[in-house]
């Protein structure tokens, strides 16, 4: 059964916003786009966690939406990040990406103050009943404090406009139990999670590794729709030193950025409070580069 936001199945690069002595550097946003568009990238996902979205202010967070937008020009999808633990503020940033051309909307649940399963609920629906484009649910316990639990996911699910949700609260069980009870398209939020997401009913991955290796994540998930189920396994053996790097080096997203750097396609520069990679680590991740075949 093909799923609520099945056109946006398979990869979905959460792409990290570039700085350059502390600004947004746009030229090389207008790149990364390029380089994803090259790749076959069919989804991208601007000012997610990925695209630092805490620390950019209001205006740089239109803006970067706007230039993934007009850079993709319709050769791929923009799913922009417009969550806030603010209600007011997320259907400002919404309904915002709507009007600059998004064609859906990845939104965190909201973060720091906790809501009940209830305001969580009340939270997506305000959003759901104000735009028209697909929305995604963004579940991420570890980094908003709290969960949003299966059963309101499966009351979300009435709402006409979400379409998506991205599970990395890491509960496979939960996963397996908004598959079963709902048409969502589910999106593993997590590199080294997607090939046993996409065994339980995932129907893709919005990736962080995408921002250096598109192809190969790209080729994981097509090789488990077409059933090629040992090289979709070959893939995910791969692919993991490197996921596992991305995430567990350092927060996100200072080692994609570390990456991305020793790959000469990024400064390495993320805002405060985050820091660069230490040298041990970035020597550590630069051995896995290498083992990987990338240097």
């Amino acid at each position: 059964m093909a799923t609520r936001g099945e056109a946006f199945a398979g990869l979905s690069v959460a792409i990290s916003t570039p700085l350059r002595g502390g600004e947004v550097d746009y030229d090389r946003l207008r790149q990364q786009v390029e380089f994803q568009i090259a790749a076959g990238t069919p989804c991208l996902c601007p000012v997610g966690t990925t695209g630092e979205s805490p620390t950019l202010t209001h205006d740089e967070h239109e803006r970067v939406i706007a230039a993934v937008v007009q850079a993709a020009a319709g050769r791929a999808r923009v799913m922009a990040g417009t969550g806030s633990n603010s209600t007011n503020e997320a259907l400002r940033l919404t309904r915002w990406a709507a009007q600059a051309g998004a064609d859906a909307a990845l939104v965190v649940a909201p973060y720091y103050n906790r809501p009940n399963q209830e305001g969580l609920y009340r939270h997506f629906r305000a959003l759901a009943e104000a735009v028209d484009i697909p929305i995604c649910v963004y579940n991420i316990p570890g980094r908003t404090g709290c969960n949003i639990e299966p059963e309101t996911m499966i009351r979300l699910a009435e709402l006409k406009n979400i379409a998506m949700v991205k599970e990395a609260s890491g509960r496979m069980d939960q996963v397996s139990h908004i598959v079963a009870a709902t048409d969502l398209t589910v999106l593993a939020g997590d590199d080294s999670m997607t090939l046993p997401m996409l065994a339980v009913g995932g129907r893709g991955v919005v990736s962080v590794v995408g921002n250096i290796v598109p192809k190969d994540m790209i080729a994981l998930t097509r090789a488990f729709d077409a059933g090629k189920q040992a090289e979709a396994l070959a893939l995910h053996k791969k692919l993991f030193p490197l996921c596992r790097d991305m995430l567990g080096l350092a927060t996100n997203p200072v080692p994609i950025k570390a990456a991305m750097k020793l790959l000469g396609r990024d400064t390495g520069e993320v805002r405060m409070p985050m820091t660069q990679l230490e040298p041990a680590l970035e020597e550590k991740l630069r051995r896995t580069l290498v083992n990987y075949g990338l240097l």
